[in-house]
């Protein structure tokens, strides 16, 4: 991978904001509009934590092999972070979604707490870049025991983000990849290697086989690429040039 100076991050400020599951991610970053709502302030110290289980690799062997294949158990993520909003909202955020209004303005801890569920939009600015974790579906709940331990600081309440698979996806949530080149900038070649690149450097990935064929994107060099070299399309699929047109895999 080239160098890129414009892919790094140093978060400046962010927001953390819900939306009906399903909610699609908004194209501006940096303004979200209705129905995502911001979930209110949140630490300065401690901005998220992502952990996650699972994953572990097996070594799959034969008599002839004995290191034949791997095969990796499914993964779970959790991301944290501190909610120092005690309104309403977050503290349901905290005590479970079935929290009850009172009759006197209190909120009620239930017994049987049910997290909320719901899509999450966490948006990281750095100057003119955004940096956004996205999730359709997602149960969100403490995190842990709530602690007020001193006077001179704002109090908080750890909360907890399950991403959760919605609809027919194979993925729980995404991430915004930076790059110093605006997305809107199109790819106009590619290169062969194993893999090969999209020229200019940073331009937008061609999604798919069907959108890299009907584009005008320039192979180099132009003769049949030779075996292994290809280039990533969006979706992580390989595609090559096979010296008259855009074929599938990585040539052969």
């Amino acid at each position: 991978m080239a160098l890129d100076d414009g892919a790094t991050l140093v978060i400046d400020t962010g927001n953390y904001l819900l939306a009906p599951t399903g909610t699609e991610m908004p194209s501006d970053l940096t303004s979200p509009t209705a129905p995502w709502e911001n979930v209110g302030h949140t630490s300065l110290e401690e901005l998220l934590s992502i952990t996650s289980e699972g994953g572990e690799a097996t070594v799959l062997a034969t008599l002839q092999n004995k290191t034949l294949r791997t095969r990796y158990s499914a993964r779970t993520e959790r991301m944290t972070f501190i909610l120092q909003q005690f309104d309403i909202k977050g503290l349901r955020l905290f005590y479970g979604a079935n929290a009850p209004l009172l009759a006197n303005g209190t909120l009620g801890v239930p017994t049987d707490p049910k997290p909320t569920v719901c899509a999450i939009l966490i948006v990281f600015v750095d100057g003119d870049n955004t940096f956004a974790f996205y999730a359709p579906k997602a149960e969100i709940y403490r995190a842990d025991d709530l602690s007020l331990s001193d006077t001179e600081s704002l109090a908080g309440m750890p909360i907890g983000i399950t991403p959760l698979v919605h609809g027919t996806n194979n993925w729980t949530y995404a991430v915004t990849p930076l790059t110093s080149t605006p997305a809107s900038v199109v790819a106009t070649g590619a290169t062969a290697g194993s893999p090969g690149a999209f020229t200019p450097t940073g331009a937008a990935l061609p999604a798919s086989l069907a959108a890299l064929q009907s584009g005008s994107i320039t192979a180099s060099p132009a003769t049949a690429w030779t075996t292994g070299q290809h280039v990533v399309l969006g979706n992580s699929t390989q595609a090559h040039w096979d010296g008259d047109s855009w074929e599938s895999g990585a040539a052969a």
